[in-house]
């Protein structure tokens, strides 16, 4: 009889809630290692699972960085062939919508990479951080997790980074993802993913040097022209999170197309769910209207994620057909066999 494979999963500590303890000051703050997070998670040691610590960084997750990202991915990228069966990502939550997707796009291997965190701290009744890390680990480490790219965990629901959201400032059921749902759950410690396996897009790793600013401008009632002209001027690139389907007020026409000729403009929804349209409204600021005029339609991407996109695009000196057809593929307007930058996970996989 086949003695089974042990499992290995190796996990990166970053931070956040789940890692916060009190301070002198008032509050808490991220001072608990990686290594002090996994020893407190009970019924882990029973899994099997042999767990590697990595204490990365300890901060809150407002204050991670693309650089910290980039390294991070290049840890990763270490690790992963070394060949464990998953790897895990412990950080604050504020930023895991966005954290997470700017992962997958980078996560060029077939093991599992899962992100989770925490919304109660460990000095809090009910703290969550214990359940999510062995639910995170108990995904990472599971066969069927491979080649979907990040997923993140929490609440015992499995969502894949590119739609998953933070709802909620507080609630334990933040993490909702509006067009899809979640892709699996954990019940009495098993995983069971059933929703489709989401296609992989991953792009080229960022060009060394390359730090392009990427500005987010939400449109709302009686917005000002002057304000989106001189925030459009100094960036490489720009996000609209424009009303409903894609819609402007007019006077942001013209600032708007100006910047569409210099930067790549991308139209996004301020909604919260749903896609930008295309060819649904034809007055002046509608969706038909912008796309005419250069912006880039982001589809079901949320404004957050078209920013994370974009910015990991012009990293990676992506040109303007390219970005074009990213966001095509990105935004499900179109199948993603057009996605620039094909996913060779045949050869990769046996290379880890």
């Amino acid at each position: 009889m086949a003695v089974e494979e042990r499992r290995r999963v190796v996990v990166f500590g970053l931070g956040g809630t789940i890692a916060m303890s009190a301070s002198e000051g008032g509050g808490v703050t991220p001072t608990l290692s990686a290594h002090e997070l996994v020893l407190a998670v009970p019924g882990l040691t029973e899994t099997g699972i042999e767990v590697e610590v990595v204490d990365f960084r300890r901060l809150p997750s407002a204050s991670l960085d693309f650089a910290t990202l980039t390294d991070l991915t290049s840890e990763i990228s270490q690790a992963v062939e070394r060949g464990p069966s998953g790897v895990v990502v412990t950080q604050g939550t504020d930023t895991i919508e966005e954290t997470s997707y700017l992962l997958d796009l980078y996560h060029r291997h077939p093991t599992p990479l899962v992100v989770t965190g925490a919304m109660r701290n460990p000095t809090m009744a009910g703290a969550d951080g214990p359940a999510n890390l062995l639910a995170a680990v108990l995904t990472a480490a599971h066969p069927q997790s491979r080649e979907y790219g990040a997923l993140v965990v929490l609440n015992d629901e499995i969502h894949a980074a590119r739609h998953v959201r933070k709802t909620h400032t507080t609630a334990l059921d933040t993490f909702r993802s509006p067009e899809i749902g979640p892709l699996g759950h954990l019940r009495e410690g098993s995983v069971r993913l059933h929703g489709v396996r989401p296609p992989r897009l991953v792009i080229p790793p960022p060009i060394s040097g390359a730090e392009p600013t990427v500005a987010l401008h939400t449109v709302v009632l009686g917005d000002d022209p002057d304000i989106l002209s001189r925030l459009a001027g100094p960036v490489d690139g720009l996000i609209v999170a424009a009303m409903g389907g894609g819609h402007v007020p007019d006077r942001l026409v013209e600032p708007l197309a100006d910047a569409a000729t210099r930067i790549p403009v991308v139209l996004a929804s301020r909604t919260g769910s749903g896609s930008v349209l295309r060819v649904t409204y034809g007055a002046r600021g509608s969706e038909r209207d912008l796309i005419g005029r250069g912006l880039i339609p982001a589809g079901t991407l949320d404004p957050l994620k078209a920013r994370i996109l974009l910015r990991a695009l012009l990293a990676c000196g992506a040109d303007l057909s390219q970005l074009h057809q990213a966001f095509a593929v990105a935004g499900d307007y179109t199948d993603h066999s057009r996605w620039p930058w094909p996913y060779l996970y045949e050869s990769e996989s046996r290379n880890v």
